[in-house]
């Protein structure tokens, strides 16, 4: 009787220590929900990095859009040439209409508000002051699916242009001095211009705030 204790004895121990060294259904169904709680906050964590870079890309874009945008903008008014045979400026509280001088004659082009959208139409260079007056007097129902327009900036709520005549800044649709008149071909009736203002403001109204740019004509933006 006595000499069998220690086998019994001996066959215990080696059972609890495999007992052990194993893992119970609840150890490892622990174990489990551990990871699975891991996993999904290392994926929010990479879910949330990636969309922070594609908000800063989409971000970084549209200020590129937007710096491209503001550049035409300003080149189109320094290039403004009066006396061409149609009004070299105007604004008609949605369009802005300038005639530009470009190497091969004179350019028409239009700013619009259309669409919550602005767009930007030019026409083919002219020579001939009849042919951009009749040009200017199509530009006044472009519909945006015209040849040379392009729909240069999205999201814009509102578009506000304001000159600088004398000694301060007025609504572009305001009144003027007139210019001097210029001579123009036998076949084209007088054109009565007013005198281009000192400066011309641009306002727009963007998702992320007011964006107010002023350029001086015949001199660089400022």
């Amino acid at each position: 009787m006595h000499a069998r204790q220690p086998v019994a004895i001996r066959g215990r121990a080696a059972a609890a220590r495999h007992r052990r060294n194993g893992f119970t259904l609840v150890e490892v169904l622990v174990a489990l929900a551990i990871m699975a709680v891991l996993s999904a906050l290392a994926w929010r964590g990479i879910d949330g990095m990636s969309r922070t870079r594609e908000i800063s890309q989409a971000a970084m874009d549209r200020t590129v859009r937007l710096g491209t945008v503001l550049a035409q903008w300003e080149r189109d008014l320094l290039a403004v040439q009066q006396g061409a045979g149609a009004p070299a400026l105007s604004f008609d509280g949605a369009s802005l209409r300038l005639t530009r001088e470009t190497p091969e004659g004179i350019q028409l082009v239009a700013w619009t508000l259309r669409g919550g959208a602005l767009w930007r139409w030019s026409g083919p260079p002219l020579t001939r002051a009849a042919d951009l007056q009749e040009q200017w007097l199509r530009s006044l129902q472009l519909l945006g699916g015209e040849p040379g327009t392009l729909r240069a900036l999205d999201d814009v709520q509102s578009l506000q242009v304001y000159f600088y005549r004398g000694n301060g800044w007025s609504n572009a649709q305001s009144s003027a001095d007139l210019a001097p008149p210029a001579a123009a071909p036998a076949s084209a009736p007088p054109v009565v211009q007013e005198a281009l203002p000192t400066a011309v403001r641009l306002q727009l109204t963007l998702p992320a705030g007011v964006l107010t740019r002023d350029v001086l004509l015949g001199g660089p933006g400022y």
